[in-house]
């Protein structure tokens, strides 16, 4: 684990796997000794107000080995608690971890068309909004990001890693990309090479195409063959709206300065283009999504689920034998020996004897 502390006691592995829990024992330490010390000035100070003689008469609970007592249980607790939270570790040995899964490859669509604000807050946003909701949901399947324009390049190689797949994620923008236009026949073919250089790919292979599709420079068909020739299918997830919307041009902040516009002056258009997306899907076997106002990766995510998984990679894992069972028991067992420890006026009061009673006699009346 990250963070973890790990040295050699007596020949054995041992460490912490959660060390700055450790810090808990030092405040428990620094409370109890706060508490013991509070203690014994109340008793200094009851002690110069009243004479020893009467002590125990008028303050029968005035006593700092109870209340001492009970504060040193509670500091032993928290302190064995601290110590079970820091994970203490010790002994280890080795075991073969494989990691069955599939190889998805996701094509997105970072052109100028994905602004659009057809969709809250942007084509582009959605689709991120898309793609996290699949890397949340995959279980043990290696995922590459494609980026296209009017060009592609990996953006995320193959990997399991799926917060480092965000952080490439996040870094997609359309302003860096090296080319205008819309090319997803050049993002599928690319695919096909991210598939080919993978380490014991597996035998099923996907690729998820997130774009409004509208293709407006390339060769879908070469892309398409490519892929049929390794048995790769195409999920296509469609973002935007069929309606017709102006594409936005930004400023360095990210602030809305216009449309984008024809060489006439006339307004550029953009729509999502539904039959395209379908067609690509259905000549690689695939399907296509589509949610206007909804995530749709959750189905697409349902079709992963049921697909054939393969063994993708395997290791020798160290695997450290936890040991904080003990320290939790003899915490709980302090805890609760505190808790049994009245505090000490209750437990001098119930013992104490009761005041004695003054006797009276009766003095007889004398009859007139």
């Amino acid at each position: 684990m990250n963070g973890a502390w790990r040295f050699t006691l007596l020949g054995y592995q041992c460490g912490f796997a959660q060390p700055y829990f450790l810090a808990m024992m030092g405040v428990a330490l620094l409370g109890g000794g706060l508490a013991f010390i509070f203690a014994i000035r109340r008793r200094a100070r009851l002690a110069k107000a009243v004479p020893d003689r009467l002590l125990a008469a008028l303050a029968p609970g005035a006593n700092p080995v109870l209340p001492s007592l009970q504060s040193g249980f509670y500091t032993l607790a928290l302190m064995l608690f601290g110590f079970a939270l820091a994970q203490p570790q010790c002994g280890s040995h080795s075991e073969l971890t494989r990691r069955r899964g599939i190889d998805v490859v996701v094509a997105l669509d970072a052109s100028k068309s994905m602004y659009a604000r057809d969709v809250q807050p942007s084509r582009l946003e959605r689709a991120k909004l898309e793609l996290t909701t699949l890397l949340d949901g995959l279980k043990g399947d290696r995922v590459a990001i494609i980026a296209f324009a009017g060009d592609a390049f990996i953006q995320c190689p193959l990997t399991s890693d799926y917060e480092a797949a965000k952080m490439f994620l996040r870094a997609v923008d359309p302003e860096t990309m090296p080319q205008g236009g819309t090319d997803i026949g050049n993002a599928l073919a690319l695919a096909r090479e991210v598939f080919d250089n993978a380490d014991r790919g597996s035998k099923d292979k996907v690729v998820i195409l997130l774009s409004d599709g509208e293709d407006l420079t390339g060769d879908i068909s070469d892309g398409l063959k490519k892929l049929d020739e390794i048995g790769a299918r195409v999920l296509a997830v469609g973002i935007g709206s069929e309606a017709g919307e102006p594409i936005p041009v930004l400023n360095s902040r990210k602030e809305l300065v216009g449309y984008k516009k024809d060489e006439n002056g006339s307004t550029i258009l953009t729509k999502l283009d539904r039959a395209g997306l379908m067609r690509i899907a259905e000549e690689s076997g695939g399907q296509f999504f589509y949610q206007p106002k909804s995530v749709a990766m959750g189905e697409v995510i349902q079709v992963i689920d049921k697909l054939q998984k393969s063994e993708l990679e395997s290791r020798l894992t160290v695997r450290y034998r936890e040991i904080f069972q003990p320290f939790v028991i003899a915490g709980l067992v302090f805890l609760l020996l505190g808790f049994a420890l009245l505090p000490a006026w209750r437990t001098a009061r119930r013992l104490a004897p009761p005041p004695p009673v003054k006797k009276t006699s009766a003095t007889p009346r004398r009859a007139a």
